[in-house]
């Protein structure tokens, strides 16, 4: 449980899940683009809020978590060749 919250807290802090971006350091906002969980914290915000609007689109983000799908699926597949389901 531990390890997951190492890769979870900054990459939750990190998105616009709590502040907005517009008033992130630009360090943070950097970041922030690089984040796939900013483009599902948009994406959610957009479909499930009654006047809900995505900041970058539904396409973009719903395109950034599908490349990030595949590369996240790619990584794995060398990671862990011998595994066979």
């Amino acid at each position: 449980m531990g390890i997951g919250q190492v890769l979870t807290m900054p990459l939750f802090f990190a998105s616009n899940a709590i502040y907005p971006i517009s008033i992130m350091p630009g360090w943070l906002q950097v970041i922030s683009r690089i984040n796939p969980l900013t483009y599902e914290v948009d994406a959610l915000r957009a479909m499930m809020l009654a006047s809900g609007t995505s900041l970058f689109g539904i396409g973009v983000d719903m395109g950034v978590l599908g490349l990030t799908l595949a590369l996240l699926v790619i990584v794995a597949g060398k990671v862990y060749p011998g595994i066979v389901v």
